[in-house]
């Protein structure tokens, strides 16, 4: 079958791809992706483009329908570029997440998928979401439109209410709708970069029902500001906080730098794991909270902290998760390239009566470096970074560090698995590995990982001849590279060969590769220090080479 555009084939759904398109194949085996599909399915599918080995298609008509599907309870979910499994059930919805995170760790990261663990969640698939940034605009009738982008697109759908929000955005996105439609406020045009409103962002404390509304203009107001405003507090008992951010850059970046508060505190409150966190329209705050707290719950469950230990929080944003297990560390560093976030973070800590906590503004890798040159080594290191994942030299360096534990809190299972993979090979093993429903509805998964530090063998039990090596009794005992990595892990200090092998012959071990024996005519060659000649005998008496 040759296929072309706007073909219609008829297709079984078979599985489901990363980003929720169920997948299906024709008679000559190519691979047809169909969106707002359901596994089970049998469709009639109009091809809408053709590749070489795969095509892309759209329903055009359900012979039979999965016995997983669902009518969607949301009229925008056919336009908007949000959810992508509100036509299937939840039950359905969380084993293609499990899944997804089990067939990632296993393919790339070569892991067995049986450490994969039950996917988590919370109690509600909807209005879980204490953050929404809706984009303003116009028809093309010229009316005003608020709402949420299309797929891959920059086109707004008008919205009156999302079912992953809380109910009382409804209300502030009708009152900002009707004063934007009274006082004829041209909204912004990304084409012309003319226009007032940009984004309306609002942010609600679930535990403490505090509400912030964010206005993003190109400008530094609106008119008849005031009017908005008093319009908010005589609908919105809750409210707390009306910012106005400048931003007058032609971007696609939402917030500016500048915020203006118009009415309350320019931030409102809310309860992480029984902390209290400020946030501002600036601020990162996990959100759906209420699985965050079961996500944070696991990732101290998987630090395993006894009281004394120190553990680094790298990629920590405003030290939300770090924070969540302070009191259960002796010290808390975290790490995080945003200078904002930073001061969220410090001020987090001096919120909550924290003391014990630091926070360092600059790159992972490079405050790692830094903290391990002034002495001060992990016992646990939580990392957290952005979808791309962790670069190499971070995770070369983290290793280097040792620590006993790393706990890797992911947004993207495959680039997890591809950071797993690396590091087992330097010497850690992934003990554990749950994903966590963070974001119902949508594409997206949650997942953190334990990674427990392989012990290296203390003996090595081998039947050789002695003789024929030429090696003493000593000798056999251990390898250079044993007696180093045992110093380093009991005092975390590294020591040479060469030293290795001065204090080897100081107590009579014969060398056969002569370390100690200088190549040059005129050796100057280092002598082992004696605090660490007192290490290398420990570890020899560890090994038992010398009484």
């Amino acid at each position: 079958m040759n296929l072309q555009k706007n073909d219609i084939v008829e297709l079984e759904i078979t599985s489901v791809t990363a980003d929720g398109s169920g997948v299906g194949k024709t008679e000559d085996g190519i691979a047809v992706f169909v969106p707002l599909s359901a596994v089970g399915d049998k469709l009639r599918v109009r091809i809408l483009k053709v590749k070489k080995t795969y095509a892309f298609g759209k329903i055009e008509e359900i012979i039979a329908p999965s016995k997983d599907r669902n009518p969607s309870d949301c009229t925008y979910f056919n336009q908007c570029g949000g959810c992508v499994y509100r036509h299937i059930n939840y039950d359905a919805e969380k084993k293609i997440k499990e899944q997804k995170v089990k067939d990632a760790v296993s393919r790339i990261g070569g892991i067995s998928e049986d450490k994969v663990k039950p996917l988590l969640c919370g109690e509600n698939r909807n209005r879980y979401r204490n953050k929404a940034q809706l984009p303003v605009g116009l028809d093309k009738n010229g009316n005003i439109i608020l709402g949420f982008y299309a797929l891959h697109s920059h086109r707004i759908i008008n919205c009156d209410d999302c079912m992953l929000q809380p109910e009382i955005f409804r209300t502030v996105m009708k009152i900002t709708r009707d004063f934007m439609e009274e006082t004829k406020q041209p909204p912004y045009d990304e084409k012309t970069g003319k226009g007032k409103l940009r984004h309306l962002y609002i942010r609600y404390g679930e535990k403490t029902d505090e509400l912030m509304v964010c206005f993003v203009v190109n400008g530094n107001g609106l008119k008849k500001e005031d009017v908005l405003v008093s319009r908010l507090k005589e609908n919105l008992p809750d409210l707390k906080s009306v910012v106005v951010n400048s931003n007058r850059e032609k971007t696609n970046v939402i917030l500016g730098k500048k915020n203006r508060t118009a009415y309350g505190r320019g931030y409102i409150n809310d309860v992480l794991c029984d902390l209290k966190f400020k946030i501002s329209p600036l601020s990162f705050y996990q959100v759906n909270r209420t699985t965050a707290e079961i996500l944070y719950n696991k990732a101290r469950e998987y630090a395993d902290l006894k009281g004394n230990e120190v553990l680094f929080d790298l990629y920590c944003g405003t030290g939300t998760i770090g924070l969540s297990m302070a009191k259960d560390c002796k010290q808390l560093i975290g790490v995080e390239v945003i200078s904002q976030a930073i001061e969220d973070a410090k001020e987090n800590a001096r919120e909550n009566n924290i003391t014990n906590a630091r926070f360092i503004c600059g790159d992972a890798a490079k405050a790692a470096v830094t903290l391990e040159k002034e002495g001060i080594k992990p016992d646990v290191i939580v990392v957290d970074p952005p979808r791309k994942g962790l670069d190499k030299e971070l995770i070369s360096t983290v290793s280097r560090m040792a620590p006993t534990r790393i706990v890797y809190v992911s947004c993207d299972p495959a680039t997890l698995a591809r950071d797993l993979k690396i590091f087992e090979e330097k010497g850690y093993e992934t003990r554990e590995i749950t994903p966590v429903d963070m974001f119902p509805g949508t594409s997206h998964v949650e997942t953190v990982v334990q990674l427990v530090r392989k012990k290296p063998d203390t003996y090595i039990d081998i039947t050789v001849d002695m003789d024929e090596l030429d090696l003493t009794s000593s000798e056999a005992k251990a390898t250079y590279d044993e007696i180093k990595d045992y110093i380093f892990d009991t005092h975390r200090v590294k020591v040479s060969s060469l030293y290795v092998a001065q204090v080897k012959q100081k107590h009579g071990i014969i060398e056969r590769d002569c370390y100690n024996n200088s190549k040059k005519e005129s050796p100057k060659q280092h002598q082992c220090p004696p605090e660490k000649v007192t290490l290398i005998e420990e570890a020899l008496r560890h090994f038992k080479m010398i009484p």
